[in-house]
């Protein structure tokens, strides 16, 4: 009963939090990232998002009043076996969570997921999942916004039934594209590119 209340709770809300976690890593960082992205998206793909993103706590039951949680950072992850637990069920019951890392994330991030799904690993989406095209088209996968590693940009997913529930963003930082210009002087069609890709992830949440 209690998972079908939450799965309504989604149905009626159009909204995004940043996800708040433990270990020391930044969680807080791109204070002016997803004011900019939730504005991209309410001018560009028709949402009603209220331009002030909340915070919410990973083992908080607040969390399932958001159909999409955003999560971000460069340094250590942890999350404890009740707010794994909380994670999962708010996975499973039709939530979506957005990782994108801020450099540095991975090596954290990856240990405790398994705590989330610990049958799981992270696989990466090829470049013609609908993630990629669902508002606008990146035929060539997930775009590169920083340096970072000089590596090429990546997009993983965890599933559930078939289903993406999450996406882990690497050697992109989609982030720091979303910020305001002069934060990173990134040029304006990088800047696009980023918000672009950040829109595709919220619609496919909204409508998956």
């Amino acid at each position: 009963m209690l998972i079908m209340a939450l799965c309504f709770q989604f149905t009626v809300a159009q909204d995004l939090a940043i996800l708040k976690y433990k270990g020391g890593g930044d969680w807080y960082s791109n204070p002016t990232a997803l004011p900019n992205l939730i504005k991209f998206c309410n001018e560009t793909i028709d949402t009603k998002m209220n331009e002030k993103p909340e915070t919410v706590e990973v083992g908080s039951t607040d969390i399932f009043q958001f159909p999409l949680l955003h999560m971000t950072g460069h340094g250590n992850v942890f999350f404890s076996e009740d707010e794994a637990e909380n994670l999962r069920n708010y996975l499973i019951s039709g939530g979506f969570l957005h990782i994108d890392d801020n450099y540095g994330m991975k090596q954290y991030i990856t240990k405790e997921l398994k705590k989330v799904f610990p049958n799981q690993e992270l696989k990466e989406l090829p470049k013609n999942h609908e993630i990629f095209k669902t508002a606008f088209a990146f035929p060539k996968g997930l775009p590169k916004i920083h340096e970072h590693d000089g590596k090429r940009p990546q997009a993983f997913g965890l599933f559930h039934e078939n289903r993406l529930v999450l996406v882990f963003t690497l050697e992109s930082d989609l982030g720091d594209g979303w910020e305001d210009q002069e934060v990173h002087n990134d040029p304006e069609a990088i800047r696009l590119k980023a918000l672009q890709m950040g829109a595709n992830i919220v619609k496919y949440a909204f409508e998956n």
